[in-house]
């Protein structure tokens, strides 16, 4: 993408987060940033450019933002929401406090009336969101298949790479997702013997447990070939024969099965392919089934930003409920249960971040020092996302029409501080 082509005052090569453009700071520059921010909100941040001076004093506040050069500046007025994770990454912009509550600050700025707002994407960034079989396959090598050692770095034993839940605050990440894990089987009442369809299955830890723990049957599909080398291998060590890991794309996801669950891969699927999904699950489900989807939301339809689709997660998309009845609206499938866990992310990627700054000597030496930046500004920023509400975490039970055979109450789904569903 040539996003200069689209800015006729600004030459192509400011449009590469490398560029360093040095000089005199103007009152042109001071305007312009001065410009960005009441674009952005007016948040309650100091600003600075490369002289050092403060532009925007923010008395009190201990979060302060420095661009380092003109062309850094340039690119952040262009598009703000692509380049300063850019000129972030490559040390073009440095933010003087804590990063999460800095980025919890523009968040809640961003959120007023008259902020800058994503913008509907242009058609050179629209492709990415829609995830054909080929393409679906590339975005999602792009994230996951960065390496097993990287992400053991900083996940839990399991290697569960999704929203852990906390029933108690204090626990730690293993046992946090060892609650969900829990939390999933009991939502669908999972018995001994019966089939499981796991659309997305990561590093297959939910697979292995809903095999280990309940005896069931599970076949897990997913299209990243190094997470199901890493599946494989752990059942293999487990000496689990209850799980079939395969290597395809839930489109083609055939046979029959008594739960159909899916934690973290509607993200991936894009809002046009959600009624073939629905159709998929209505082909396999029986007609006593239930289903589980978990996935990051929000609640306004609007793109992510266009650093996290272009550098972290391309194709990727986080529905609101209403998008996501799409799934079931057009197969009769009624809805059970709705839970929001958005809190529980957020602690969640404060255990992740933790682990992931306790090894960045490591992950630079994997990468680079960009890389970690990079990193860093996706974690932060996803915990700031949840802490102020701009995404949300859904569990959506649903089961087929006049399916009778449910609990009646929600008693089978508590799980208490000291009951984490461990084996």
């Amino acid at each position: 993408m040539n996003d200069s082509r689209a800015c006729g005052v600004c030459p192509s090569s400011l449009f590469t987060a490398g560029a360093v453009s040095s000089g005199r700071v103007t009152e042109m520059d001071r305007w312009l940033l001065r410009a960005l921010l009441k674009k952005a909100g007016m948040p309650e941040i100091s600003a600075a450019l490369w002289d050092g001076r403060d532009t925007v004093a923010s008395h009190g506040s201990p979060h302060r933002m420095v661009v380092r050069n003109r062309a850094a500046l340039l690119r952040l007025v262009f598009d703000p929401l692509l380049y300063f994770g850019d000129d972030y990454s490559a040390g073009n912009i440095e933010i003087e406090g804590n990063l999460v509550a800095f980025l919890e600050t523009i968040y809640r700025a961003l959120s007023s009336p008259g902020a800058m707002k994503r913008r509907a994407m242009p058609y050179d960034r629209l492709w990415q969101q829609i995830n054909p079989l080929a393409r679906s396959r590339d975005n999602i090598q792009h994230h996951y298949d960065l390496g097993n050692e990287f992400y053991r770095l900083w996940l839990d034993r399991e290697m569960l790479y999704t929203c852990a839940y906390f029933p108690a605050p204090d626990l730690s990440i293993e046992r946090a997702q060892e609650a969900k894990m829990e939390l999933v089987c009991r939502k669908l009442g999972l018995k001994g013997g019966e089939q499981v369809i796991e659309a997305g299955c990561g590093w297959g830890g939910l697979a292995r447990y809903m095999a280990r723990k309940y005896g069931a049957k599970v076949r897990a599909f997913n299209i990243s070939a190094e997470q199901l080398a890493y599946a494989r291998q752990r059942a293999h060590e487990e000496g689990i024969d209850g799980v079939e890991y395969l290597e395809d794309d839930y489109r083609n996801i055939k046979g029959e099965c008594d739960a159909f669950v899916s934690v973290g891969m509607l993200e991936h699927v894009g809002p046009e392919n959600y009624a073939g999904l629905g159709q998929v699950i209505d082909r396999t489900l029986t007609e006593r089934g239930v289903g589980l989807v978990h996935t990051i939301g929000q609640d306004i339809p609007q793109p992510l930003c266009g650093w996290l689709q272009k550098r972290i997660f391309p194709g990727s998309y986080t529905p609101t409920i209403r998008e996501m009845m799409d799934l079931f609206e057009p197969c009769h499938f009624s809805v059970l249960d709705v839970e929001n866990l958005r809190l529980h992310y957020a602690r969640t990627l404060e255990h992740w971040l933790r682990r992931f700054e306790q090894h960045a000597g490591q992950v630079s030496q994997m990468f680079d020092d960009n890389f970690v930046r990079a990193w860093r500004l996706y974690l932060c920023g996803s915990i700031a996302n949840f802490t102020t509400g701009s995404l949300q975490l859904y569990q959506v039970l649903f089961s087929r029409r006049g399916n009778n055979g449910l609990p009646w109450t929600r008693h089978h789904q508590m799980i208490a501080g000291d009951d984490h569903g461990t084996v």
